[in-house]
Order: structure tokens, then C-alpha cells, then sequence
């Protein structure tokens, strides 16, 4: 067996996320006590009832960090040590701190900064999103490619087989949408997302997060990290701060990484962090590997129950 961890990336939270976990394990509540002393704020308060701060984006990338490096920690202390590690966006950065590329220290208040840099970088009504179920690649492309000519539209997700998400200009997504409506989408679901993540418009965002990561110490990881800007595992410490940037302003390839990750020997994900939605899109990508998650005390007994953990 090949483990590898795969790190919940934005959108994952929701209210009263990692509440079992905390007070049932000493190593869990431990990281979260750390992260909240980083960032000056209880994040049990921001994590266990609804909340504003919970889904805005400065405050929703350091928590869904925080949390994911929590209940790593809790599956290195039963014996779980992946192989390989990979996130979704923001999720790379836990796999970053879980390789020992970036403490976690330097890395909660990194991602609140990026939040931030993201959050500002284009106003929520110029930009949108969309979700295209059931189009080929090439199709969704070329139909951005002939909007952007009046109203900017790109690939920003390609996430699994038969799910790619655009991003942009509102008015280039809305007709982009339409078009592909018309050549025969499935579905398409408009996001309720707090700017156009993944697209050009973000460029400001990806200059200040290169600014600040010069003031980060990186590290050569301790196992594989695979990028989702890359589709590939990185391969040196340089490369890593370098994609970090084109990160934020270019497409996440999550299936293409998958793929690889699977070429390269994984046979089984375990999705740590808030949600599912990632252990979802890896049966989509492969439906013969399995796909495991740890976000409560349901979900983490079950996979030590498959990993034959004695509790």
C-alpha cells in the first residue's frame, strides 16, 4: 500500500468543523491553540458556529490550514506517515508544512496574508466563477479563448473528468457559460466565491504573495509534494517559491496531478481536512485506488479500521 495525503483546499469549511477532534485528542487541540496564539484569535470561536469570518478569505485559509495540520499530526501518531502529499490551492501549503518545506508557524500567517492579497486583488462584482459539468477540456478553452476577446475568461479548475471550473470577467463568464450551455454542458453552477481565483485578475495578488515569500525560510522536503499548478512533484525548494506565486493567477490541475500521483505508485488518498469533496474527485479520476478522509471521529476510526491501525 501507498499512502498519500491530499490536504482540503478554500470552500472545505463549514460550521463546527474539527469540533470532536479537539476535545478528544491532545495533539489536535495543541496546533489549534498554537495557530490561534499566531494569529491573535480563537479559532475554536471561528471554527465550531457559523460566522462571517469563517467564509472570508483571510480568515478561512489560516483555519483550514490550521485544522488539516492538526489532524495530520493525529495520523503521525498513529503510525500514518504518507509517502507522497498534495493539496488543492491552499491546500499545498499544508502539504508544504507536512513535508517540512514551511513550519507551521510561518506558515498560518503566511496564508492569512495570502487571504488577504486574494481577497483584494479584484472586486467581488468584476469577477465570477463557474462550474462545467460534463464538457471536454478542449471545448471549454477554446470557448474562453473567443470571449476574452471583448471580456476576459479562462480554465481555472480542471478538478476531475467532466468537472472543469472558469473564472473571470463577469460578463466573460456569463457568456462563456451560455455558449457552453449551448454546445451541450450538463450543468453549470455559478460559484459563490469572493473573487475569480486562479485567473489573471489575481496577478496583483501573486506580486505581493512574491514579495512576502521572500521573508518566508523554505526547505527541501522530507517526501514528495506534488503541485497542482504543475500536475507534478516538485523538485527543489526554488521551484517551490517560484510556483507558489503562478499559483494564485494560473489553473489548478488537480486531475493531471492525481494522475501522476497514481503513475508514480499511489494507491491509496486519504483526504485530510474539513469536507469530501477531494476524496470524490480522486474515485472520478480513478475509481480502482481508494479514497479514504479523516475530518471527525467517524471518518478517522473508519480509515485506521481500513490502514488495520489498532486503536
Amino acid at each position: 500500500m501507498s499512502v498519500a495525503f491530499l490536504f482540503s483546499g478554500q470552500g472545505a469549511q463549514s460550521a463546527g468543523m474539527g469540533e470532536e477532534l479537539y476535545y478528544a485528542f491532545p495533539c489536535v487541540k495543541q496546533a489549534i491553540d498554537k495557530a490561534s496564539t499566531l494569529l491573535g484569535e480563537d479559532l475554536t470561536e471561528l471554527s465550531f458556529v457559523e460566522n462571517e469570518k469563517m467564509n472570508w478569505t483571510p480568515y478561512t485559509q489560516p483555519l483550514l490550514l490550521s485544522w488539516s495540520y492538526a489532524f495530520s499530526c493525529l495520523l503521525n501518531e498513529y503510525g500514518i506517515v504518507p509517502e507522497k502529499v498534495a493539496g488543492l490551492s491552499l491546500g499545498e501549503y499544508t502539504a508544504l508544512v507536512s513535508a517540512g518545506v514551511l513550519s507551521f508557524e510561518e506558515a498560518v500567517p503566511l496564508v492569512q496574508k495570502r487571504g488577504r492579497f486574494m481577497d483584494q486583488a479584484c472586486p467581488k462584482e468584476v469577477g465570477a466563477m463557474a462550474a462545467i459539468m460534463g464538457m471536454d477540456r478542449d471545448i471549454i478553452e477554446e470557448v474562453c479563448r473567443k470571449v476574452s476577446i471583448d471580456s476576459y475568461a479562462a480554465a481555472a479548475n480542471y478538478n476531475m473528468p467532466g468537472q472543469i471550473v472558469i473564472g473571470g470577467e463577469r460578463r466573460g463568464v456569463e457568456k462563456a457559460a451560455a455558449i457552453l450551455k449551448e454546445e451541450g454542458a450538463k450543468k453549470i453552477v455559478p460559484l459563490s466565491v469572493s473573487g475569480p481565483f486562479h485567473t489573471q485578475l489575481l496577478k496583483p495578488a501573486a506580486d505581493q504573495l512574491r514579495e512576502e515569500l521572500e521573508n518566508v525560510s523554505f526547505h527541501m522536503p522530507s517526501i514528495p509534494v506534488y503541485s497542482n499548478t504543475l500536475g507534478k512533484k516538485f523538485k527543489n525548494k526554488e521551484e517551490i517559491k517560484q510556483t507558489l506565486v503562478r499559483q494564485v493567477m494560473e489553473p489548478v490541475y488537480f486531475e493531471d496531478m492525481i494522475q501522476q500521483m497514481i503513475q508514480d505508485g499511489t494507491d491509496t488518498f486519504i483526504e485530510i481536512g474539513p469536507g469530501r469533496v477531494l476524496s470524490r474527485f480522486v474515485k472520478k479520476i480513478d475509481k480502482n485506488v481508494t479514497s479514504l478522509n479523516v475530518q471527525d471521529q467517524k471518518s478517522l476510526e473508519k480509515t485506521l479500521e481500513f490502514l488495520q491501525v489498532k486503536v
